[in-house]
């Protein structure tokens, strides 16, 4: 196992490891009255430009009193101390006058692929003029990630403006309550808020943990969105796929339509018999719709999908791995259904709308190309089941003959699972850490990279600009420069502060 190098002067005050770790087309009718106006708000706000990551705000007064925003929101209870109940969010909720019921809502659950879910779900439904809001968690770079209008996260002052719009109810919430909101649940309600301010059209809803108690689930969903569910968070959702399947399972509302990936056994048996408890119509991957087929491309890869209403060809979707075409399929079937596809109406989406969203989709820290010469790739893949997809993707598209892995995993994970899934494509492995708190300690993860790649495969750099300028070095060795690569994954916060290393702002 080869020992740290130590080339960087932590006391720089412009290192820019030392910076991160400081900051860490028929519609409903109601849809079609509000589409007139929504078509003038959208065109005023324009589409999304640029990396769909924001950087911090150029002006130092806002960057400030983001600052300030965020400070405050560090005083709660983080995203992983929960308290399994709605009662706070409801009360919230309350006292707000119920914004998350101003707007239809998509809901999406699962172990794996939410938030690149999200982002086609909200891609498609915005090529069809409607206002989006879309929620997911946790961000990779910036906290504003977390809110989006229209597509784009939403301002700094934006998320400022909620934030001090709801401050007063959320303080009042706290005095009443036997527990003061958590993080997650602050955002939440900032995201409802802001999204019935906006207003929007639909929202698309990404569930921060579970279903049933999560925070997010005081919305009355038209469509329940499962992704894969496999083992994750298993000492609050279950020690199986059918336990964690039951807590997803409350989502589902009462004759809402559910969009069902193709899931394990006891998953899809519990999510089945929830459905039909609650007169819930369920559409099926494999069943009622699908990946028919798919190729590489350049960029990305071309489907042929199956949705509720027929089939769609020649899609390009700039993502890669065949995980990401079922997740496209996935999320086709949850906007045909939204628009009543599959149940009221017998026919597709217009074919050229559906081409040009998907062809405008991006998922940061999904398999994200960040660097050339080497190729650097960015993956938030930070369980076996994901990992094992993502070491698939990688195969499947990029030629590499050499690949380096970057790793730092959260404390709370399965690391070992995470790495046995790598093993097969990584020819050497840099173990680091990032700059999240819950980070598994470096010479923990180290050792575990030993039992599973044998020490003379394995590098230890405890700083992640040293393990990626170390991995970079190793891929470029034994005169393979145009055929290496490197991989940097095991976290989302992994994933975040490599993209600040690199550049993306």
């Amino acid at each position: 196992m080869s020992e740290p190098r130590d080339q960087f002067d932590a006391s720089d005050p412009s290192d820019p490891f030392d910076e991160i770790v400081d900051t860490e087309t028929d519609r409903d009718p109601d849809l079609a009255v509000i589409e007139a106006g929504s078509r003038t708000l959208r065109a005023q706000a324009g589409p999304p430009q640029g990396d769909p990551v924001p950087a911090r705000p150029a002006d130092p007064e806002v960057d400030r009193q983001l600052r300030e925003v965020e400070t405050e929101l560090a005083t709660r209870w983080g995203e992983t101390k929960l308290e399994p109940s709605v009662t706070r969010i409801a009360a919230l909720m309350d006292v707000l006058g119920e914004p998350q019921r101003a707007y239809p809502s998509i809901h999406i659950t699962g172990t794996n692929g939410k938030t690149s879910t999200a982002r086609i779900v909200e891609a498609l439904l915005t090529a069809f003029d409607l206002r989006t809001g879309r929620y997911t968690s946790p961000h990779v770079q910036t906290i504003t990630e977390r809110i989006s209008l229209d597509g784009a996260p939403i301002s700094a002052e934006g998320f400022i403006e909620t934030y001090q719009d709801i401050k007063p109810y959320v303080e009042l919430v706290d005095a009443r309550e036997e527990f003061r909101l958590s993080f997650f649940e602050v955002l939440t309600g900032m995201a409802y808020a802001a999204f019935a301010d906006a207003p929007v059209d639909v929202a698309v809803v990404e569930v921060g943990m579970g279903g049933t108690w999560d925070a997010t689930n005081v919305i009355d969903a038209s469509v329940a969105v499962v992704t894969p569910i496999d083992l994750d968070h298993t000492d609050r959702l279950g020690g199986t796929p059918g336990e964690i399947a039951g807590e997803k399972s409350g989502i589902i509302k009462q004759g809402a339509t559910v969009i069902l990936a193709q899931q394990p056994v006891d998953a899809a048996q519990v999510m089945l018999k929830k459905a039909v408890e609650v007169d819930a119509t369920v559409a099926r991957e494999g069943m009622e719709f699908g990946v028919v087929s798919r190729e590489i491309a350049v960029g990305g890869q071309l489907l042929t999908l199956r949705g509720l209403g027929g089939e769609y060809e020649g899609v390009f979707l700039p993502l890669y791995g065949a995980h990401q075409a079922h997740n496209a399929a996935v999320a086709l079937a949850a906007v045909e259904a939204f628009f009543g596809i599959g149940a009221e109406h017998a026919r597709t989406l217009d074919l050229d709308t559906v081409r040009r969203a998907f062809a405008s989709v991006a998922s940061p820290g999904r398999l994200e190309v960040v660097r050339s010469s080497p190729t650097v790739i960015l993956d938030a893949a930070h369980n076996p089941h994901g990992a094992r997809a993502t070491a698939d993707g990688v195969s499947e598209s990029f030629g590499f003959s050499r690949l380096i892995g970057v790793v730092s995993t959260s404390s709370d994970k399965d690391a070992k699972g995470l790495l046995e899934a790598f093993e097969p494509i990584f020819a050497e492995i840099v173990v680091t850490a990032n700059s999240n708190p819950r980070a598994t300690d470096v010479d923990t993860l180290a050792a575990i990279a030993v039992e599973v790649f044998g020490d003379d495969r394995v590098v230890v750099e405890p700083r992640l600009d040293d393990a990626i300028e170390a991995a970079i070095t190793l891929a470029e060795e034994e005169d393979e420069y145009a055929g290496a690569g490197v991989l940097v994954t095991g976290s989302i916060f992994t994933v975040g502060d490599a993209r600040l290393l690199l550049g993306r702002r």
